[in-house]
């Protein structure tokens, strides 16, 4: 997996490159978690195309059990995609009652996505 950095004053923040799903398991979001790890980062972006498609149907589990990662090593994470397309009203919930707290944000561009991470 590669990333780039993004520096912000003192705020570090690692974005996933790649056009292809990076992120369709737990044990994918584990070997991120780790590799953020090593280089000391603490704040990630994904973009939408990084995670399967199945990410997006909550009633497979998958991403409560990839984001409980996320939220165990206190890695805030943004996610940055078009998420009106889903008409799933309990993904939209959840888009909705995520972005009201600071841990896990769907946001639609990275500039909104740096934002909401440099900001406590």
């Amino acid at each position: 997996m590669q990333f780039k950095t993004h520096t912000i004053g003192q705020i570090q923040i690692a974005e996933l490159s790649g056009e292809e799903a990076l992120i369709s398991s737990t044990q994918d979001a584990v070997d991120l978690l780790g590799n953020l790890y090593y280089q000391g980062l603490d704040r990630v972006i994904l973009h939408e195309r990084n995670l399967a498609p199945n990410f997006f149907d909550l009633n497979n589990g998958i991403a409560g059990e990839i984001l409980q990662k996320f939220s165990n090593y206190r890695v805030r994470l943004a996610i940055v995609g078009d998420f009106d397309k889903y008409s799933s009203k309990s993904l939209q919930d959840f888009i909705r009652e995520s972005n009201r707290g600071r841990q896990l944000n769907f946001v639609s561009m990275l500039e909104e996505a740096l934002d909401r991470l440099t900001n406590s």
